[in-house]
């Protein structure tokens, strides 16, 4: 699993860019810059929705004041479902990135995956969220139980980095 010191591993996702969906490599974001990324289950779970996703959508101007312009949002869905919601959700009119891993490959590689299949959610991403200078891992906030958006929420990575 990755951690803290560890440098991202490059990897390429979908998004919808100026032509339509595209591939993307993270170091477009990642290298030379100060990044937020946080992972989630899925788009249109209940907690992404009701609590991830709006906790970064608050916290963007606090993460800008201390120099960090970018937030990336990784979800194992494809591009379509990540546009929709990212529109329903006002993620996209605030300015945050959502990437898709539709095959889950950025999530396996960083040990974050899980499968649970009685709730029909396969090969997907714990709740993550962790702040990244120039590829490298600085700090790193993973929640313990699925349901739960704390330590991995915006307000909780900001409280991690005025730690630092």
């Amino acid at each position: 699993m990755i951690k803290e010191n560890d440098k991202l591993p490059n990897s390429e996702f979908v998004w919808f860019g100026e032509e339509g969906i595209e591939k993307v490599s993270l170091s477009k974001f990642t290298a030379l810059n100060k990044v937020v990324i946080f992972g989630l289950p899925g788009a249109f779970t209940p907690t992404c929705q009701s609590s991830h996703v709006p906790s970064f959508i608050r916290t963007k101007r606090r993460f800008e004041e201390i120099g960090i312009n970018t937030i990336i949002c990784i979800s194992v869905n494809d591009p379509h479902v990540l546009k929709a919601w990212g529109e329903i959700t006002g993620a996209s009119a605030a300015g945050l990135i959502m990437l898709g891993d539709p095959e889950s490959k950025f999530t396996r590689l960083i040990g974050m995956d899980f499968t649970a299949p009685d709730i029909g959610l396969i090969e997907r991403s714990k709740r993550y969220a962790m702040y990244v200078e120039d590829q490298n891992v600085i700090v790193f906030n993973e929640e313990k139980s699925r349901g739960e958006c704390t330590t991995s929420a915006g307000e909780g990575l900001l409280d991690s980095i005025t730690k630092l």
